[in-house]
């Protein structure tokens, strides 16, 4: 696991520059202001205590007018080369950019000393993640992956529903991220190229297999479909992943932008009772609306004709089970704990080894899918058939 090792506390330092004043806002750096960087990461931070977006990278001019728009007190920069000449003035570097760019520079930040935040997926390969978890622990500096949806209503809800034993002893777990997208956007995350490491099953697929791991476990078995759906498409649209866990538990997840009817978010099967919800947790909504956390209040609730529902042997289509208050999701916190963490030398709330577990099922369910069978998995070893 890797953290921080500030001298104190209460003052972080970077071996590039000073270190920030104990009670200043620690200054951030965010490459990328596309989806990722305008959508989640710009306003997530500047609705954390204790941080403050200091410098954006962006080489478009319509969205460099944008980060002057919305947040007037930053720099903005045409390039990471521009922001690490600024190294001495940051202390943590987010990476929204594209997924071909994340190890590279990761690797440059994390050897200037800059404590780091990688939106998913880390890297393509669980190789690359781990050396970069090894980077880090090296030169003492903080590395955390971006898994938000760790903070969705219906993850929390259906973690809170494990812990109290509501369920009994889980059987299986449906997991599904659907959208119904017929026409391509075009763009990079959807390219064929290996490169780009663009397609659903490492984009969507980062989010479910991420949460499949958390609530029950690594997984040893891994058997996926990875199809290409729609006209002129080059990556994968439509993928189904089925794990088995070391507990016994079987995750089945669907990622997809060809759903014509969406399915459950989640429905989990337990000795004694069910839980379904539909409906995806409305902060991502929101956000692109332009709400902001600590502004627009209450955050990350839903109504409650949207909650799910609890029961055995009944319909919840008809009415059957009783429904379940959704916990409010809570994006912030992902950010709260990395200024935390950075404070106070706690833990990263996603550390890099976490992401390398995820990235080998995903690895093994491509390695499925091409071959059309099941993968044994190793967790931080290799796959074998």
């Amino acid at each position: 696991m890797a953290t921080t090792s500030p001298t104190s506390p209460t003052s972080p330092t970077s071996p590039s520059g000073p270190a920030t004043p104990a009670g200043a806002p620690l200054r951030v750096g965010l490459i990328g202001y596309g989806l990722a960087g305008s959508v989640f990461h710009a306003p997530l931070v500047a609705a954390t205590e204790g941080l403050v977006l200091d410098t954006v990278v962006t080489s478009d001019p319509d969205r460099r007018a944008q980060v002057q728009a919305e947040f007037p007190d930053a720099h903005v920069v045409p390039s990471p080369d521009a922001l690490f000449e600024r190294a001495a003035e940051l202390d943590l570097v987010v990476i929204a950019s594209p997924n071909r760019t994340h190890v590279p520079l990761a690797t440059t930040a994390l050897e200037a000393g800059l404590a780091v935040v990688v939106d998913k997926p880390l890297a393509a390969t669980a190789a690359e993640a781990r050396g970069l978890a090894a980077l880090a622990d090296r030169t003492g500096t903080f590395l955390s992956v971006f898994q938000n949806r760790r903070w969705d209503n219906d993850f929390l809800t259906v973690r809170r529903l494990i812990e109290e034993g509501e369920l009994g002893e889980v059987q299986r777990f449906e997991s599904r991220f659907e959208r119904w997208r017929p026409q391509l956007k075009g763009g990079w995350r959807e390219s064929g190229a290996p490169e780009e490491i663009g397609g659903l099953l490492y984009d969507l697929g980062s989010h479910v297999v991420d949460q499949a791991l958390v609530l029950f476990g690594p997984a040893v078995r891994v058997y996926a479909e990875t199809d290409v759906r729609r006209p002129g498409a080059r990556a994968d649209d439509d993928t189904f992943i089925a794990l088995t866990h070391a507990n016994g538990v079987r995750s089945h997840l669907y990622v997809s932008a060809t759903t014509a009817q969406l399915g459950p978010r989640m429905r989990v099967l337990g000795s004694a009772a069910g839980y379904v919800k539909y409906g995806l947790d409305p902060q991502e909504g929101a956000l692109r609306e332009g709400k902001r956390p600590g502004v627009d209040l209450p955050w990350g609730e839903e109504p409650e004709h949207c909650r799910g529902r609890i029961g055995s042997g009944e319909s919840p289509l008809t009415g059957g089970g009783r429904p379940v208050p959704t916990e409010p999701g809570d994006y912030p916190a992902y950010y709260a704990a990395v200024a935390a963490a950075l404070r106070d030398g706690g833990p990263a709330p996603v550390t890099a080894h976490e992401a390398a577990d995820c990235l080998e099922v995903l690895e093994a369910a491509r390695r499925s899918s091409e071959e059309g069978r099941a993968v044994n998995v190793s967790p931080r070893g290799a796959t074998s058939v």
